[in-house]
């Protein structure tokens, strides 16, 4: 199976556990078997790879993105690189490039495109997998999935089938309705549309190159920022007249808000929180460690991370986005291919910062040009290079890189430093990536 998991959008619906690079695909609120928390891009990665561990999996993301994707799901994983935002058509022709171009994957073999943060169990993946195999032997040039209705939902567009057999012909779509419609479109046999879909690979390749004027993947990437923003649905499934659909009556959630995330949740609370007996319907998710204590509240969720803490009615919840968007503020905890930082305190000439490495792995060698910087190492034990000066690092050791000079840390075992930064302009920007020296002095 080749499929493709179109992971986008900044996450502020989640907020204070989603930002402007931690989406909500990112955020480790699924309790597995053994205990341990995962995100959606984990659970939905590791369900495909129990239903087909020979799957091909590429992600189709953001440059924002591909740091936590790394650090999610390690370095082994497909990832088409969006250099900039251009919706889902632009997206999509960018990765069947990068499938055929890069990967070597024929224009024959069948394809599917699908969200990367549905909430689902196997039998989803069991039907993608199905849907990829019609695909590849059906006349039809798509082949869509419509998800049984559950309730007559004004969210999602709507597929009405020409008959209700398992794959029929689309007869027509329809875009997000009012409930009273969606009623209607029901009584006829509607699926919701929830963006999953198949292809020949070479049909979505002749469809690109029809629309935008590009010889590869590497010209297209390198013209991208010049793509028209369109919508997989505008661009090419409106036009297509040779459609099918295949049903799927499994549970699916979109779980986009507070309110339906919580509804997935198998606990009332993660991390340290305390609910009185006075609580009904609460859901809290703590980041910090210090404990969250709830007394006597109703319908309510309970959110706190480094980026801030939200107290709102359930159903008032989905409401937050432009209350977001008016807050201004440094990130204040990311992840990266090599572990994760948070953001300790902030002063007018100065940041410091709790920095995790994973074992194994180690930061680009770099320098600043506007700010010193002082490690210290807390927890395990690793590398650093300083201006081509390699020494072992063990806790309580302090390592000092003035401004203009280069340096690196590399973890042996999970390394903790807390970092200061200490300069008049401090900023995200102020990083040079420099060379490496082939053999570092030891010391």
């Amino acid at each position: 199976m080749n499929i493709v998991l179109l992971s986008g959008g900044s996450g502020k619906r989640l907020w204070p556990l989603s930002n402007d690079t931690r989406s909500k695909q990112f955020i480790k609120i699924f309790k597995t078997t053994d205990g341990v928390y995962e995100s959606m891009v984990q659970r939905v990665y590791r369900q495909i790879r129990s239903v087909d561990d020979r799957a091909d999996v590429t992600i189709a993301t953001s440059k924002s993105q591909v740091s936590a994707i790394h650090n999610q799901l390690g370095a082994d994983v497909g990832i088409s690189v969006e250099p900039c935002r251009r919706d889902t058509f632009p997206a999509i022709a960018l990765a069947a490039a990068y499938l055929n171009d890069v990967r070597g994957i024929s224009e024959e073999e069948a394809v599917v495109i699908c969200p990367v943060d549905p909430y689902v169990e196997q039998d989803y993946f069991e039907a993608l997998r199905e849907l990829g195999r019609h695909a590849g032997v059906s006349e039809a040039n798509l082949v869509l999935m419509g998800i049984e209705p559950t309730y007559p939902s004004a969210k999602y567009g709507y597929i009405i089938p020409t008959s209700k057999d398992h794959i029929s012909k689309v007869a027509v779509f329809k875009e997000k309705p009012t409930e009273e419609k969606a009623q209607e479109y029901i009584a006829k046999g509607a699926l919701w549309n929830g963006g999953v879909f198949a292809f020949r690979l070479g049909y979505v390749l002749q469809r690109a190159h029809e629309l935008i004027e590009f010889t590869g993947y590497r010209d297209l990437y390198d013209k991208y920022d010049s793509l028209t923003k369109i919508s997989f649905d505008y661009a090419v499934v409106e036009h297509e007249q040779n459609i099918e659909v295949m049903r799927f009556a499994g549970m699916w959630k979109d779980i986009g808000t507070w309110n339906t995330l919580t509804e997935a949740m198998e606990s009332d609370s993660i991390g340290k929180a305390i609910l009185n007996d006075h609580c009904d319907n609460v859901h809290v998710v703590n980041e910090l460690n210090v404990p969250v204590l709830c007394m006597g509240l109703k319908d309510v969720v309970v959110s706190a991370s480094p980026e801030g803490i939200l107290v709102s009615d359930k159903n008032q919840s989905s409401y937050i986005k432009p209350y977001v968007d008016a807050i201004d503020q440094q990130i204040m905890f990311a992840e990266k291919s090599w572990g994760s930082f948070q953001v300790i305190d902030i002063e007018e000439n100065s940041m410091t910062i709790k920095v995790t490495l994973n074992a194994g792995h180690g930061m680009n060698y770099h320098s600043h040009e506007h700010r010193d910087e002082v490690w210290t190492v807390i927890s395990g034990h690793g590398r650093t290079i300083v201006d081509g000066v390699e020494r072992k690092v063990v806790v309580g050791d302090v390592i000092q890189m003035p401004a203009g000079v280069p340096h690196t840390i590399m973890a042996d075992t999970k390394l903790q430093v807390i970092e200061v930064q200490i300069g008049p302009d401090i900023s995200v920007h102020d990083k040079k990536k420099t060379v490496l020296p082939n053999t570092a002095q030891q010391k």
